[in-house]
């Protein structure tokens, strides 16, 4: 380890065993810490909500909002095997995939197919932009079609960037059971989309 990163891995795990200390006492119903802790996670937790649901979701707010009184409530139940920020994340992760599931509007009412074809009819400025933004809400409108499990499970692993262990640690499952989940859920969702090999790279994660 070189010592210019030395430094920078010591800063890091100081800020996660702040982090740890102020999730303990906040759990203990310690008011100060909970304002501190909540302040230091807010600004994660809302760019997780963001990717979850898209920056202009008429419920992001709501799902913000409920992800961080979801956190205080929850953290008597942390017992540290994750970091404080992958233990919020989750949270916000389920409590997006739920909001998502109650609004779920199929896509296609007729053959409960998806309609890939309105990915031609985009404009073609910033064509490039626009069409992964499509996929991307693609994806998060598909995963309110999935088992609960396996939705929050995909959205760690794929819209949030979770290794597969964070994801086994943050969820408390056995890391096989995560590798069954995405396989499972990316086999679903392909299926759906199969139709335009494009959209296929959203999904193109190590499994």
């Amino acid at each position: 380890m070189t010592d210019a990163v030395r430094p920078l891995n010591d800063a890091a795990e100081r800020r996660r065993s702040a982090l740890a200390e102020l999730a303990d006492r906040a759990a203990t119903g310690d008011t100060e810490a909970t304002g501190q802790l909540l302040k230091a996670l807010a600004p994660s937790m809302i760019r997780s909500a963001q990717q979850l649901l898209g920056a202009s979701h008429a419920d992001l707010d709501d799902v913000v909002q409920q992800s961080l009184i979801g956190l205080v409530q929850a953290l008597p139940s942390f017992r540290g095997e994750c970091t404080v920020h992958h233990f919020a994340s989750r949270i916000v992760a389920r409590t997006a995939v739920a909001t998502r599931r109650r609004g779920h509007v199929r896509l296609d009412r007729q053959d409960d197919s998806v309609d890939v074809d309105s990915l031609e009819r985009l404009p073609d400025s910033n064509t490039d932009r626009v069409d992964a933004e499509r996929r991307r809400d693609l994806v998060r409108n598909l995963m309110a079609t999935l088992p609960a499990e396996q939705a929050e499970t995909l959205a760690l692993r794929i819209v949030l960037g979770f290794s597969l262990e964070e994801v086994a640690t943050s969820t408390g499952v056995p890391l096989n059971t995560v590798r069954s989940r995405v396989r499972l859920a990316k086999t679903a969702l392909k299926k759906r989309i199969e139709a335009d090999p494009r959209l296929l790279e959203a999904l193109e994660v190590e499994s």
